[in-house]
């Protein structure tokens, strides 16, 4: 898989940008702000619906401008694609998928696959459970766009049950529909639960191989995945689990409504990380939080080669600053199939990548070197 050319129409700091990009090694050079970042939170968009370095899509538009516009042209799955983002002022963003726009933003999830590497996650170890959740959900929705579609359910169901048990001292009469909402976030819960199950395990054994690779198999990596206490075994199916979860509602109903939240759910799951049988949120250092972080996403990127065949375009915003050289070797040998798009400041640090094209970005334009 990889992006044969990118445009940019007034998306952050560009009025318009059109790059040809190599299917191996792209370099974006240039000092800070000026623009290199914006360039892989184009594609992340493309890819994820979201951009990663904010939750508002309207802040993505140039300043002065109506809308923004990301396309891409790229080869995936043997074929030539399209896929392009429209974000208006007012309303909400738009997908075409080969000229055919999608109903839903989460019918375009995995057709555009990246895994995104900023300096970020390399903190993702030391965060709340919500940071390793979405970065379980970014994946899980290019890998598997059942669950793309699953998660936007829960979620709609979520605040809508968080509305209803806001208002109720006002409006007594919407509890009537509270035991509804419970259900089905009970039974759309259990898909969730189930996926994330299965793509963990798998997951863990990949980065535990290229955690032992990095520390030198002094610490193993080990996980646990933690989720509602009532569900004796996520990997049961979809309709057992949801059923743990509805008794769980049930028992929490009336403790829901005094606390005006909703207390039981996927939406508290954490993936909790183990580096030597210690909890590497309280313990790691900062060595251990980077070799942890670093192979979580180099074993997201080989699980998406095993689901296609495919690597997914990597995008690698700026971290080989914030790793030692033992780590920037290990990354930069590892990038050697598959379409990269890296930002640097310090272009002599990617000397030893052979191939590929180095770009300079200067305030809202891009060149190619």
């Amino acid at each position: 898989m990889n992006i044969q050319t990118l445009t940019l129409r007034d998306f952050r700091n560009y009025e318009t940008a059109a790059l040809e990009l190599s299917s191996g090694v792209n370099v974006f050079c240039g000092e800070n702000a000026q623009g290199k970042t914006n360039i892989l939170e184009a594609v992340g968009l493309l890819s994820t619906t979201r951009l990663f370095r904010s939750g508002q899509k309207r802040e993505a538009i140039r300043f002065g401008a109506r809308q923004a516009e990301v396309e891409a042209a790229f080869f995936a799955e043997k074929r030539d694609m399209t896929i392009r983002a429209l974000i208006p002022s007012a309303g909400r963003v738009q997908l075409t998928v080969n000229g055919i726009r999608q109903k839903r933003l989460s019918d375009a999830a995995g057709i555009l696959r990246t895994v995104l590497f900023c300096p970020e996650d390399l903190m993702m170890i030391r965060e709340g459970a919500a940071a390793r959740r979405r970065f379980i959900d970014i994946a899980l929705c290019q890998l598997r766009p059942n669950y793309a579609r699953y998660l936007s359910e829960y979620n709609k169901l979520h605040e809508n049950k968080i509305r209803i048990l806001k208002d109720a001292e006002e409006k007594p009469s919407l509890l009537d529909a509270l035991d509804d909402f419970s259900l089905r976030m009970s039974m759309v819960g259990g898909h969730i639960i189930r996926y994330r199950a299965y793509y963990l395990r798998s997951l863990m054994e990949k980065a535990k191989g290229i955690h032992a690779s990095i520390s030198g198999k002094e610490e193993q990596l080990d996980y646990q995945y933690s989720t509602v206490s009532t569900v004796s075994d996520p990997f049961a199916s979809a309709k057992d689990i949801g059923m743990e979860l509805w008794e769980h509602a049930c028992q929490h109903r009336a403790a829901e409504i005094a606390v005006k939240s909703c207390l039981s759910g996927p939406h508290k799951d954490d993936l909790e990380l183990l580096i030597g049988g210690k909890s590497a949120k309280a313990f790691a250092s900062q060595g251990q939080v980077r070799t942890c972080a670093l192979s979580l996403k180099l074993a997201e990127r080989d699980m998406f080669f095993d689901d296609s065949g495919e690597y997914p375009v990597l995008l690698l915003d700026d971290v080989l600053s914030e790793l030692d050289a033992r780590r920037q070797d290990f990354v930069l040998n590892r990038i050697e199939n598959g379409q990269v798009l890296i930002t640097c400041c310090e272009p002599e640090k990617l000397a030893q990548v052979e191939g590929g094209w180095m770009f300079t970005v200067r305030q809202g334009t891009v060149e190619r070197c």
